[in-house]
């Protein structure tokens, strides 16, 4: 399979497998930007943290509220169908994180983005 390299606003997707079941990312995220603030309806991820320290904004409960944990190199996160969820490199590094998730990589809602998409 070719890989991917698909530039965004805040760095850049590397999709490295793609597949009918599931697929792989590496995700670069610039210092000082985040992803959009988003949930998906089927797709499920987990996103390992290769080298900086990110903030992951998420909410788990059905009251929204949102809550903030910090990661750093090899800790992973979960994110579930429904869960809001937004990836930040605020903390003073770039971020590189590894995704594998099931295969509906356009299945994104987004809540608040920075970038007006």
């Amino acid at each position: 399979m070719k890989k991917t390299i698909i530039k965004k606003p805040w760095g850049y997707e590397e999709i490295w497998a793609n597949t009918d079941s599931y697929a792989g990312k590496l995700i670069h995220i610039d210092e000082g930007h985040r992803l959009s603030l988003q949930y998906h309806n089927l797709k499920e991820e987990t996103v390992r943290v290769m080298s900086g320290i990110l903030e992951v904004v998420y909410s788990s409960s059905r009251d929204g509220k949102l809550k903030s944990t910090i990661l750093e190199a090899g800790e992973y996160f979960h994110v579930h169908p429904l869960m809001v969820h937004r990836f930040c490199a605020t903390q003073g590094t770039d971020v590189d994180l590894i995704e594998v998730s099931t295969n509906y990589l356009d299945d994104v809602e987004r809540i608040e983005d920075d970038y007006n998409r």
